[in-house]
């Protein structure tokens, strides 16, 4: 988490260094200041394997619209309003058995990762649709500290050693693009029906998926304008939000590094053969959201069914904060 802050603390003294941006007036750019941590771990279902635990740190601030490497993410046709963010992510994994201290040949291979992902979302209130393109840059490997965090944390909440962790991917980078388009399907007062389809070209994860979302109960409308959501950060009357989301996506995985290793490398002592990964993989989420004066919190089940020969469907738990300022 020491790093996530510090990458953080880089990234605003950069941005204080670069130039203006370039004003759109087809394009108008966002007001939102937004910051979002959350903190994920199958510790939720009393389980520890496969995923096991991952973190965020997003921010979403207009000053990002200043950095160069803007013009590498697609913008959304005019009239839309623009956002940029970053966001920095670690995530871990382990085979079933974490006591093994010798490779469980079948099972998945311990894993962790670091990155960072540079965004740009395109929100079209009138046209209800948004698309999203991110440029993701780091690493997967033993410098994102996934050995040392999960020993860390089981010796304090007293849980077993993990003791397989020499055996995980070895370092290599991370490079990718991401592309999403989310469309509003149907509208009521109480709930709505989006739909989305996603793709991925990267080192780390390589797929293309398509998914619907359901959100119902007391909610500002998912593509009203940013302005005036922020516009509810500023005052104490902004009304308060409660409501539930679901999802079910499909995914078509081409590449998987924390199966199958970096293609990058070949030094790492023990990874799945291209066979044995699964080509189709749902996902499944369900979670409640409490939010107010600019302030939201969220709790959130993901279900994801086997990503390997012989695996199992796995489940986790997943915590939310973000607060606007």
């Amino acid at each position: 988490m020491r790093l996530l802050l510090l990458l953080i603390l880089c990234l605003s003294g950069s941005i204080s260094r670069a130039a203006p941006a370039a004003v759109d007036t087809l394009r108008p750019l966002s007001p939102d200041r937004l910051l979002t941590y959350t903190y994920a771990n199958d510790l939720f279902f009393r389980t520890d394997y496969y995923f096991t635990q991952g973190m965020t740190l997003t921010l979403v601030h207009p000053a990002l619209a200043r950095l160069p490497v803007r013009h590498l993410l697609a913008a959304g046709p005019r009239g839309s309003t623009q956002q940029y963010g970053l966001t920095l992510r670690y995530d871990g994994f382990t085979p079933l058995r974490i006591q093994d201290a010798f490779i469980r040949v079948g099972d998945r291979p311990y894993a962790a990762y670091l990155y960072g992902s540079f965004f740009r979302i395109s929100n079209q209130p009138r046209r209800h649709q948004r698309l999203t393109t991110a440029l993701e840059l780091g690493f997967i490997g033993p410098a994102a500290g996934g050995k040392e965090l999960q020993t860390a944390i089981h010796r304090v909440t007293g849980n077993a050693e993990p003791r397989g962790w020499d055996y995980q991917i070895r370092n290599a980078p991370i490079i990718g693009y991401r592309v999403e388009v989310e469309q509003l399907m149907a509208a009521g007062r109480f709930a709505e029906v989006l739909g989305n389809a996603e793709a991925s070209l990267s080192t780390l994860y390589t797929y293309a998926g398509t998914g619907l979302r359901l959100r119902a109960g007391k909610f500002r409308p998912f593509f009203a304008n940013p302005d005036a959501a922020m516009a509810g950060h500023r005052t104490e009357s902004s009304p308060w939000q409660l409501y539930g989301e679901a999802t079910l996506a499909g995914r078509l995985i081409g590449y998987d590094a924390t199966l199958q290793g970096s293609p990058f490398t070949n030094r790492d002592p023990y990874t799945l053969p291209a066979s044995d990964v699964r080509r189709a993989v749902l996902r499944s989420t369900g979670g409640v959201v409490l939010a107010h004066g600019g302030v939201s919190f969220a709790a959130t089940a993901t279900w994801v069914s086997p990503e390997f020969a012989g695996g199992r469907s796995h489940r986790w738990g997943q915590l939310g904060l973000t607060v606007g300022f």
